[in-house]
């Protein structure tokens, strides 16, 4: 009786720690939520309602008038902004990935003094704030005359110690096995790379195109400093509803519910292909 009483008591007790770790889990996962459901209420109401007394969870009416005045809006030009921080995003990514990987594979694979040293030196960047690089970054920029160009905004953040060491980490795991079996084939290296591990490790990759594409749809400081009006970026562009006069609250709000789209349509079709690749990088 008594071991059926205890069995009984630890069975409320963990179904008692399961729900309240349930009920965390729900409240952060609302204040999470909470900045996109205000981006999207106020996308589809009046400024004034805005700071009114009378809040409304919803608005009475959705007006999507704004949402047209920004697209038809030679002088703002939103959706080339959108084009320009697509091809930067997509860019950055791709040469991100290609680069990274490589020397990730380089790192994981090559056991002697130097690769200790680079990996160490790898590590020792990520404690280095990205705004201290990009004096130096912008200086080499305009000295090979890529300002206001795909070239400028792309090429100087395609380097990233983050994305080389995920890949490191998750290489790391790989079965040697197939790696070897390819060596007895005939292939070296760099065949074997791509034909053998590239393949399968889909999960790190799209973990670290997810993170990347993210990363670079969002950037604002380093295209503040080398985009131009043929390269002005999404982000540049809703800058502009924010000036010293004032803030255009419904057009800032209603451009960052248009920006924010591609980079939820990202998220949704990579999220498992992330969750998988978080798990056999070693970062969870």
């Amino acid at each position: 009786m008594a071991d059926e009483r205890s069995h009984m008591v630890a069975g409320r007790s963990g179904k008692t720690l399961h729900g309240l770790k349930i009920s965390v889990l729900f409240i952060l996962s609302l204040l999470f939520l909470l900045p996109f459901y205000v981006i999207f209420r106020n996308a589809f109401t009046s400024p004034e309602s805005f700071v009114s007394s009378d809040w409304k969870w919803l608005p009475d009416n959705l007006d999507f008038s704004v949402i047209r005045n920004l697209f038809s809006d030679t002088d703002l030009n939103l959706p080339g902004a959108m084009i320009h921080s697509a091809i930067q995003a997509v860019g950055q990514t791709i040469l991100t990935v290609l680069v990274s990987f490589m020397a990730g594979y380089g790192l994981a694979r090559f056991r002697n003094t130097a690769a200790t040293i680079v990996l160490r030196l790898t590590v020792l960047t990520l404690m280095v704030p990205t705004a201290v690089t990009f004096v130096p970054s912008f200086i080499m920029t305009t000295q090979f005359g890529w300002i206001d160009s795909y070239r400028g905004l792309i090429i100087p953040m395609m380097f990233s110690a983050f994305a080389t060491y995920m890949f490191r980490q998750s290489l790391l795991e790989f079965p040697h096995e197939l790696e070897e079996a390819s060596y007895l084939d005939g292939a070296n290296p760099w065949t074997t790379m791509w034909r053998i591990v590239v393949p399968n490790s889909k999960g790190i990759i799209a973990a670290v195109s997810t993170i990347t594409f993210i990363g670079a749809w969002n950037s604002f400081l380093w295209p503040l400093l080398v985009a131009r009006e043929n390269t002005t970026t999404v982000q540049l562009t809703l800058s502009r509803f924010m000036t010293s006069q004032g803030v255009q609250y419904s057009e800032l709000f209603t451009g960052a519910l248009v920006a924010i789209v591609p980079v939820v349509i990202v998220f949704l079709v990579l999220q498992r292909y992330l969750v998988q690749g978080l798990e056999t990088s070693g970062m969870d």
